[in-house]
């Protein structure tokens, strides 16, 4: 569990160390727009209401209650889960990630009404409308190495043989 705690709280802390430094240290909230890397990457201020792309994004207080009341409830599963499991480390990082994630974005909720997004990435002629931030990468890592890595061996070795 120890991984899982270090990395939980070193996502949290990233998250919201950039936020600090880029929506208010850059003032981003006022600028709305930084060329850092162009097209590649532009910070863009946006305030998401909703889930990923703004799903859900009511804007209503009671969908903001009603996110940080399952971000936070899918945070206490996954604690849960990795207290009990006892999973590879791995699988103890993946759930770090997606714990410290969320937390980050609960945090903006309960700040600011909305998660602060401020990267956005294109290429190749694209354009990605879309903004982002550290905890949104962290989730989607966390519950992407969730799905590879939980529920297999606890030191990562091969089962033992069962006799016929």
């Amino acid at each position: 569990m120890r991984r899982f705690w270090i990395t939980a709280a070193a996502v949290f802390g990233l998250d919201q160390l950039t936020k600090l430094a880029v929506v208010h240290g850059l003032n981003l909230i006022e600028r709305g727009e930084i060329d850092v890397l162009p097209p590649f990457l532009v910070f863009r201020m946006a305030w998401n209401y909703g889930v990923n792309f703004g799903l859900f994004a009511g804007g209503s207080d009671a969908t903001r209650w009603v996110l940080i009341t399952i971000a936070l409830a899918i945070s206490a599963w996954v604690i849960w889960w990795m207290r009990s499991e006892q999973g590879s480390w791995k699988a103890q990082v993946s759930g770090g990630l997606l714990v410290g994630g969320a937390l980050g974005n609960v945090i903006d909720r309960i700040a600011y009404g909305a998660v602060a997004d401020f990267l956005n990435m294109s290429c190749c002629g694209i354009e990605n409308p879309y903004a982002f931030n550290v905890a949104d990468i962290a989730i989607f890592a966390g519950a992407l190495g969730l799905v590879i890595f939980a529920g297999g061996d606890p030191k990562g070795g091969k089962p033992e043989r069962t006799k016929r």
